[in-house]
């Protein structure tokens, strides 16, 4: 055979070869990780039901050793918890040892310590479930309620980056104040015959406070994060200014997402994607106030992005704030995991997952039926603009693979 026969043989076979691995094994790549992802699913979905129960028959361990040795940099808790059950029983129902004013922040909160020395931030119930939070997208008080609807919902969606939230009755009288600092007991208060507090804050008044019923108050518990996992607080890149007539750059930069691109932690690593995922998580929650997040200290960009403090959420149903979307409709990217499970939830398979989810709480019904409407309407929303995005860039560019392999070791 001629040289210049053997050249073309061999161009002829690269181009073949070329060819079987971006058409045929590429796909076959994404076929059996579209399938992994469906597989994930469904154990979701079978083991969504979480029953408060007391008992860890299998371990000696505590309820809390096994909630902190769940953390590592990209999950809070993993996949598979057949521990969950007794993990949210203790936090509802442990005893107090201890409560304190809460860490800083805008919204009132009480730092408590249960048996075993588990610390929990309690958030107390403001409103009653049917209440609408007219205004601003982030006005009004923190809602208790829409902390434990959003722990669940981020199980739903698989991100696994929110601290573990149940809903707990206690007594002030009986179980808070016995154990309060003088900090905490100060702002105690009557209010007809109800017990109040109104604790220590950037927003807190004595002429606003937190009432029981009776002494009885409805709260929710969030599970403090391990001790030796230390938070770095980062500036959202998407905040808002909350200056009336001063826009941020992103309310009227379309390119804004290309500046971004270009600054650390989101020029690479999982960072950015986690943005667009957090995106949609609080527009299918409806919370506009994510001006701050948190990750794991010195992470390089390679922690999650936690969701925490999801209290300013489920306000008002029939306000769907578009703008929450923007990470994603200015960046038109999204994970394919992501994308895939949003898929798998449409046609009212979200609000029948959350509210199984949610049926055992102590504090059941957790939201009212037109929050749960609004979340299906939303996800829809949701579906539309990534359809807008890969109608305009293309399939292979805004859907992308980001599957980091976890340890629980």
């Amino acid at each position: 055979m001629k040289l210049k026969q053997r050249v073309v043989l061999l161009a002829i076979l690269l181009v073949i070869f070329i060819f079987t691995k971006v058409f045929l094994i590429d796909n076959l790549d994404s076929s059996a990780a579209n399938r992994e992802d469906q597989r994930a699913f469904h154990r979701m979905m079978a083991g969504l039901r979480v029953e408060l129960a007391p008992k860890l028959d299998h371990t000696l361990q505590s309820p809390w050793e096994i909630a902190a040795q769940w953390v590592v940099p990209r999950e809070v808790y993993p996949e598979e918890t057949p521990e969950l059950g007794a993990i949210m029983h203790a936090m509802a129902t442990k005893k107090i040892i201890k409560a304190d004013v809460g860490y800083k922040g805008t919204q009132l909160k009480a730092l408590l310590i249960l048996e075993g020395g588990q610390k929990v931030v309690f958030k107390p119930k403001r409103y009653n479930r049917d209440y609408v939070v007219e205004g601003e997208p982030y006005a009004g008080y923190d809602r208790h309620n829409a902390e434990v609807a959003a722990f669940h919902l981020d199980r739903i969606l698989g991100f696994r980056r929110a601290p573990l939230v149940v809903g707990r009755f206690v007594n002030l009288r009986t179980e808070i104040k016995p154990v309060a600092t003088e900090q905490l007991l100060s702002t105690f208060l009557t209010v007809g015959n109800n017990t109040c507090f109104y604790g220590k804050c950037y927003y807190c008044r004595e002429t606003e406070p937190a009432c029981a019923d009776g002494d009885t108050m409805e709260g929710s518990v969030t599970l403090w994060l391990p001790d030796v996992w230390p938070l770095q607080k980062h500036r959202h890149p998407w905040g808002r200014t909350y200056r009336e007539g001063k826009l941020a750059r992103w309310e009227y930069d379309e390119s804004y997402c290309d500046a971004v691109k270009k600054t650390s932690p989101y020029d690479s690593g999982p960072r950015l994607l986690d943005i667009i995922d957090t995106a949609v998580f609080d527009y299918l929650i409806g919370n506009a106030d994510r001006h701050h997040y948190e990750s794991f200290q010195d992470d390089e960009g390679a922690s999650m992005l936690i969701l925490l403090d999801n209290a300013k959420s489920f306000g008002n149903p029939s306000l769907d704030e578009r703008s929450i979307l923007a990470p994603l409709y200015q960046c038109c990217i999204i994970r394919v995991s992501t994308w895939n499970r949003l898929n798998y939830l449409k046609t009212g398979g979200l609000r029948s997952a959350l509210t199984s989810a949610m049926a055992h709480d102590p504090i059941a019904p957790v939201l009212s039926e037109p929050h749960l409407d609004a979340l299906d309407q939303r996800l829809l929303s949701v579906l539309g603009t990534v359809k807008q995005c890969t109608d305009q860039f293309g399939m292979d560019t805004v859907l992308v693979e980001d599957r980091m392999p976890l340890s629980h070791l």
